[in-house]
């Protein structure tokens, strides 16, 4: 089968589309013909061998997989050419992918292959961290770190489904746009965005942080918690190391910093992605999340991809399409 190839891990200019074999699904596993696939920071890292896991090479790209069911084990509720989503650790930039069972779940009618492709990682990860990491409750104000990407979008559109306020953080007047477009009603610049967010606040600071960037951004996010905030751990795309903090600093002011790991949480527990699923379908349908697509790209143009990532070029998600 075609695939978005990582031969060495030198980085997206050394990804190529070449031939992977078949996979071979177990007894458990959804052999899925794929139609989209999602491209996301961990992608990046893993072209260069900096991701907390690492595929044997040669190994496909890609996190998030829309298609339709080629085969299903019996029980598993999916039907031969059910249109589907699933999140992978990777693969899912090739022809045929094959998924447990419990990582697949249906996909609407009313939604098609691309935005099925942008929902799973992001609007998952963003569920896992706003309400199970952070108890976010209604009312409730949310400063969203890298709000014109991937997770910041759906961090927006998550806070807003369940009634919390969203305040997008950008570097750009473009990605302001983005982010407005995504549902943000306040953004505010990254320079200076810590006593901005107070001042939206009314001095008060933000009930919870969204921080994907890490860095430099990371100590003046903590102080622009409210007293009992939280700050929700989910990445480091300033690519400047980990940050730190003295703990003293939370003692003092009843706030706390919370790491947010999707993907450990749903490997030791595989049900709660169907219901994370369950709970976002109203609101998909309804179209209060609605995946902003940033830009989709043949099979063949993946490194470009990579490499858009890689530059900050990107806003929302980014797609392949192989069919």
């Amino acid at each position: 089968m075609r695939a978005a190839t990582v031969t060495s891990l030198t980085g997206p200019d050394d990804v190529r589309v070449g031939d992977l074999p078949d996979p071979q699904p177990g007894a458990d596993d959804v052999l899925i013909a794929v139609h989209a696939a999602g491209i996301s920071f961990p992608d990046l890292l893993l072209s260069r061998g900096q991701y907390q896991v690492r595929p044997e090479l040669p190994f496909a790209l890609g996190t998030d997989v829309a298609g339709t069911v080629v085969s299903a084990p019996e029980g598993s509720g999916l039907a031969v050419g059910q249109r589907v989503v699933a999140a992978l650790g990777s693969g899912s930039a090739a022809e045929l992918v094959a998924a447990p069972a419990p990582m697949v779940l249906p996909l609407p009618d009313e939604v098609g292959y691309d935005a099925g492709a942008a929902l799973v990682m992001n609007y998952l990860t963003a569920h896992f961290a706003l309400l199970r990491r952070g108890g976010m409750q209604p009312g409730e104000t949310v400063l969203v770190h890298g709000a014109s990407g991937g997770v910041g979008t759906a961090s927006i559109q998550v806070a807003k489904a369940w009634g919390a306020r969203p305040i997008a953080v950008v570097s750009t007047e473009a990605k302001a746009e983005v982010a407005r477009a995504a549902g943000a009603e306040d953004v505010v610049m990254l320079d200076g965005f810590k006593d901005a967010a107070k001042e939206l606040t009314g001095g008060r600071g933000v009930d919870l942080v969204v921080d994907v960037v890490g860095g430099d951004v990371f100590l003046d996010s903590v102080r622009s918690l409210s007293p009992e905030g939280r700050l929700l751990v989910v990445g480091f795309a300033a690519g400047q190391g980990i940050p730190e903090i003295k703990v003293n600093r939370l003692l003092l002011t009843n706030t706390d910093v919370r790491g947010v790991g999707w993907g450990e949480h749903i490997r030791r527990n595989p049900g709660y992605l169907a219901e994370q699923w369950a709970e976002l379908l109203p609101h998909l349908r309804s179209g209060v999340i609605d995946p902003p697509i940033g830009a989709t790209y043949p099979l063949e143009e993946t490194a470009q991809a990579l490499r858009d990532l890689d530059e900050r070029r990107a806003t929302g998600k980014l797609v392949v399409h192989v069919r």
